[in-house]
């Protein structure tokens, strides 16, 4: 528990990140249909990833790294969530469900680094 697990990548222009990686790297997109925003499944050999719209503008130059943002697999998302937000962390989006998957969620850091916790939970709605 607690090591990194998942990565996603955001993007402005979604159909050009697909191309992108497709011929960089070799990975395949599938399209998750019941998810509450556009989000594709990258599929590849070893870690899990994921590629969503970038929910707000990227920092302007000279700024810190923009990045791809890990996910840590949590036993409870709920316990982990309220050690971060006591230790000044910041809520960036609230906990949702990933239907038949999990429960996940994103924060800031000390430093407004973004990063998520997921609770694997093949319930969740």
């Amino acid at each position: 528990m607690n090591h990194v697990m998942y990565f996603e990548i955001q993007a402005d222009d979604l159909e050009k990140a697909r191309d992108f990686y497709s011929e960089v790297f070799g990975w395949k997109f599938v399209r998750e249909e019941n998810f509450p925003i556009e989000y594709w499944r990258i599929e590849m050999a070893g870690i899990y990833g994921g590629l969503l719209k970038r929910p707000v503008p990227i920092p302007p130059p000279p700024s810190g790294t923009n990045a791809y943002v890990c996910s840590m697999d949590v036993e409870n998302f709920d316990q982990t969530a309220d050690k971060i937000l006591k230790k000044g962390g910041i809520v960036a989006l609230e906990k949702f469900a990933v239907p038949g998957r999990c429960w996940q969620g994103y924060f800031l850091d000390l430093d407004g680094n973004t990063f998520g916790i997921f609770q694997v939970d093949e319930e969740a709605k």
